[in-house]
């Protein structure tokens, strides 16, 4: 039995799920998540409870079990709570504006660059526009959004600008030596 597959995720206040054919539907006060399940698990509701079941025990099956239970409390999560990543624009003269659902970064390039924000996402900037909150309930959306606006810029391996994650630690290569 799969040690994260085996654990039940509990339903807070406010949560309901819907299980359909091959999909599964949680519902919350910060929105509604849908996921297709894939052939071979089960999910039923049971006393408040999301219980999580295979069908055999092949290495594939087993992989996807506790991977199915992680989706779903992640998505239970999300929708009661939300996720939240903070991105840091380190180097002088770098910054972000939000305008809606656009992001206009200043980053040393000859124009600035912009943004979209796709649905279900939403920003904020400082007072000092050189830190970015991005807000979901969508986990792996988030990831990917705040992956996408840190590859605009990476941080630079010497001098550390660029774009970052907050609790990310850059470590800084030695510059050329001088001469002897």
């Amino acid at each position: 039995m799969s040690r994260v597959g085996k654990n039940p995720v509990p339903l807070p206040d406010g949560v309901d799920v819907k299980t359909g054919d091959n999909s599964i539907t949680v519902k919350g006060p910060k929105g509604q998540l849908q996921w297709d399940i894939p052939r071979g698990i089960e999910v039923s509701l049971q006393d408040r409870t999301i219980v999580v079941r295979r069908s055999s025990d092949t290495k594939a099956m087993k992989a996807l079990h506790g991977t199915t239970r992680k989706i779903i409390a992640n998505m239970v999560k999300g929708v009661s709570e939300g996720y939240q990543k903070v991105l840091e624009i380190v180097g002088i003269g770098y910054r972000a504006q939000v305008q809606g659902q656009k992001i206009t970064f200043t980053l040393g390039y000859s124009k600035p660059v912009e943004f979209m924000l796709p649905d279900g996402i939403t920003a904020e900037v400082d007072k000092k526009q050189t830190q970015l909150t991005l807000r979901g309930i969508d986990k792996q959306l988030l990831g990917q959004v705040a992956a996408d606006i840190r590859s605009l810029r990476p941080p630079d391996p010497y001098k550390g600008k660029g774009i970052r994650y907050a609790d990310e630690v850059i470590r800084l290569k030695p510059g050329k030596a001088g001469k002897k």
